[in-house]
């Protein structure tokens, strides 16, 4: 039997995210960035076959400004990434992390149910996971 603690995802990830309709338009989008002070929104399934997009910052200025694009002429739903690489709330930070690095991913969302409870990021993993496993912050 292990010593070892073991913090999930559950116990670091955010619960506080946003999401957004894919038909709505990128200027909506940034709004609502702006006005929640976030960098990436959830982009909402259209069915129940459907799968979850990501709309960010970078995507934004990668789809639509640098190709100079109006953003009150694109909808959401043409340049969100999808489907999404999520994580279970019951998995190992350990786990998680290793995930993160072999994709380069910046964020995920938490999937439980087929329903997304949550987002984590490898700064909840860090300070608040690698800090609680460790004793020492």
């Amino acid at each position: 039997m292990s010593d070892k603690k073991t913090i999930r995802v559950r116990d670091v990830m955010k619960t506080d995210f946003h999401t957004i309709d894919g038909k709505c338009t990128v200027t909506e989008a940034v709004r609502e960035m702006k006005k929640h002070k976030i960098s990436m929104l959830i982009v909402e399934k259209v069915h129940d076959n459907d799968e979850y997009g990501v709309i960010n910052a970078g995507i934004i200025a990668k789809q639509v400004l640098a190709k100079n694009k109006a953003p009150e002429r694109v909808n959401v739903y043409e340049i969100n990434e999808k489907p999404l690489i999520s994580v279970s709330p019951d998995m190992d930070i350990r786990y998680c992390s290793r995930l993160f690095a072999r994709y380069g991913l910046m964020r995920a969302p938490v999937m439980e149910n087929g329903k997304i409870v949550g987002v984590v990021s490898p700064i909840q993993l860090v300070l608040d996971g690698l800090c609680e496993l460790s004793g020492v912050c």
